[in-house]
């Protein structure tokens, strides 16, 4: 019951007057987001079957942050991409990916997190768009998609731990060449002791013989 200045009026009516003048408050609802799948996703036995993405960050000499997606294609190994920049927001990512696209073809499954820019309006217009399946891993669970993990710690490891980087210009630069010997001169056991970049170029060359 309520009362206010005199006034006794049970709660039940007054939400029915409410409803009968169409006083309702509507609520808000929640800002769309990609929503992907979770279902399990094959092992991938060619190119392009699936790329796994993240972002890691690090920080200039002067304590500015700045941030680098990764790309990964989970086959061969190869670094696609390691995008440079003090932000990078839903919608780069996608001219990113589309600018990989441009040059090796179209991924059948893309995997990442759920991040913030992962799941925005772009990645989903984009994902519906190209008829790319986006597969997201469970929360807390990084080694769901653990590719592009092991590729982040040796990227880490090998370059970001072991550089000062005093603008985005230089960090641009030596990352740049970081991936460029990731990519053609480091063997990798799981490729037959092959770098990633010969093992893609074995791979073209099997499939044009067959």
């Amino acid at each position: 019951m309520l009362r206010r200045q005199g006034i006794e009026m049970n709660i039940k009516k007054l939400r029915r007057l409410y409803a009968e003048e169409k006083l309702q408050v509507r609520k808000r609802g929640g800002r769309k987001r990609a929503l992907g799948t979770r279902r399990p996703i094959i092992v991938p036995d060619q190119p392009n079957q699936r790329w796994s993405l993240d972002f890691v960050s690090d920080a200039f000499t002067d304590g500015r942050r700045f941030r680098m997606l990764t790309v990964v294609d989970d086959h061969t190994r190869e670094c696609l991409a390691l995008v440079v920049d003090t932000s990078l927001s839903g919608r780069r990512v996608v001219r990113e990916l589309d600018a990989i696209i441009a040059q090796r073809g179209r991924p059948s499954t893309v995997v990442s997190d759920n991040g913030t820019e992962f799941t925005s309006m772009a990645i989903l217009r984009w994902s519906q768009d190209r008829q790319i399946d986006w597969h997201y891993i469970a929360p807390g669970k990084p080694m769901q998609n653990g590719f592009i993990e092991s590729f982040n710690g040796s990227f880490r490891d090998e370059c970001l731990n072991e550089t000062l980087f005093t603008s985005l210009a230089e960090a641009r630069m030596r990352i740049g060449a970081w991936k460029d010997d990731y990519n053609d001169h480091r063997p990798h056991s799981s490729l037959g002791n092959l770098t990633p970049s010969e093992f893609a170029s074995n791979l073209a060359l099997e499939k044009q013989a067959a």
